[in-house]
């Protein structure tokens, strides 16, 4: 028990001082734990560890009594090039901080055969770029540019069987962000009048913090068949205050509405495969949503520019085959469409989130001690989107490419 208490404080101090740095659906995570990352992310319909509440709040009381925490290694390989802009033409490296470690911790436990109380802490996303070639260096950005957005879930959960075949679930999500931006000092000018002009960079790193809602529901129609079905509210966050002249809305940067829908199809006796399709509402939140336009942009207005994402829907198949009753492999694919068009890819610069396809392979080995570690490994495949005339002529016109790839390891420890 003692051993118990020291890991989950550990893995909770981990989660809040270390949140993720995502990219990989956007700025979402492809998947939340390391089983359902080795098979690309699936869930809603196939819960497999305490990190479940992360994608249906329905599968904790389907995994039982558990407590599971891993880390990842997270590499990705952002940069950006300029053409046709004269002296700010160039290719540039964002890859000033290469790689991060993202932890993450559930616990779930089962108060009555029925039904289960738990938590999970995880990191639902982010987005960094590091560029010590400043590509912002020809509009006035000074320094090093770039941003560093962290996102971190605090999940606690109830789920319960409603009857023999289905179960209901919901979360609280507590919402901890950081962001923080520089060099990009010469969009100063493009602030809305009556909002800081000094709000857009280098004012060090801001914090918000929120809640939101996460339901789902998981049934098993036939003995080989299970649906599931979830929805998560947005999480409405405090602003950040630092870069009110940055973000619509005076520094708003709400996370947005998900929903979704899973089967899981147990094709043999030792082999499942699962499907989910994912809906990612970035259109409904303005920061991220509106297009940047052109002069004067009005960021920090209100319903002011941003970086022009749309909503984006998210497809992933997963296998898991138990090669024997101490080794299970996975593996798994997931594909989305690019979050933004190919005018808004001046702006993007600072977010090049691209990345459409991504495989996964993973692992779990059950020990002696009936615990078990699990590993997976992620590629998402190199991408680019290439604008035309994108950037504005005021600034003096041109065009951007954006690219990103990305490779990932994690490993996890549970029982």
């Amino acid at each position: 028990m003692k051993k118990r208490k020291i890991l989950v404080s550990m893995m909770i101090a981990g989660g809040l001082i270390a949140p993720a740095a995502y990219a990989t659906n956007g700025y979402f995570s492809n998947g939340y734990g390391i089983k359902s990352e080795g098979m690309g992310g699936v869930g809603i319909a196939f819960p497999q560890d305490s990190l479940a509440a992360a994608t249906n709040p329905a599968g904790m009381v389907m995994v039982g009594n558990r407590i599971d925490f891993g880390l990842e290694l997270f590499h990705p390989d952002r940069s950006s090039q300029i053409t046709g802009a004269g002296g700010a033409n160039g290719s540039f490296d964002g890859n000033n901080i290469s790689n991060f470690l993202i932890p993450n911790f559930g616990y779930n436990h089962m108060m009555a055969p029925d039904y289960s109380l738990g938590v999970s802490i995880y990191g639902n996303g982010g987005m960094n770029t590091g560029y010590m070639n400043n590509p912002f260096a020809a509009y006035g950005g000074q320094g090093e540019g770039g941003v560093n957005l962290k996102q971190l879930f605090i999940a606690p959960t109830w789920s319960k069987k409603v009857d023999e075949h289905n179960s209901v679930g919901v979360s609280l999500n507590i919402a901890y962000q950081t962001f923080s931006a520089q060099g990009i000092q010469g969009f100063s000018a493009a602030t809305a009048p009556g909002i800081g002009a000094n709000s857009t960079s280098n004012n060090g790193t801001d914090t918000s913090t929120g809640y939101g809602l996460h339901f789902g529901w998981i049934g098993q129609v036939t003995p080989d068949v299970t649906l599931g079905a979830t929805y998560q509210t947005k999480t409405t966050m405090t602003k950040f205050s630092k870069y009110s002249g940055l973000f619509a809305n005076q520094g708003e940067f709400d996370i947005p509405a998900t929903y979704g829908v899973g089967v899981a199809v147990k094709a043999a006796p030792v082999t499942t495969v699962a499907f989910d399709i994912q809906r990612i509402m970035y259109g409904d939140v303005a920061s991220i949503s509106n297009p940047l336009g052109g002069v004067p942009f009005n960021l920090g207005a209100p319903n002011g520019a941003g970086f022009g994402w749309q909503n984006m829907t998210v497809y992933k198949i997963g296998v898991s085959h138990d090669w024997s009753s101490t080794l299970t492999l996975r593996a798994g694919w997931a594909h989305n469409k690019e979050p933004y068009a190919t005018s808004e890819t001046f702006f993007n610069i600072l977010a090049p989130g691209v990345v459409t396809d991504n495989v996964t392979l993973g692992a779990t080995w059950k020990l002696a001690d009936k615990s078990e570690i699990s590993v997976f490994y992620m590629h998402a495949f190199s991408n680019t989107v290439s604008g035309v005339n994108d950037i504005p002529a005021a600034y003096g016109g041109g065009n951007v490419s954006n690219s990103l790839s990305e490779d990932s390891i994690g490993i996890s420890y549970g029982w």
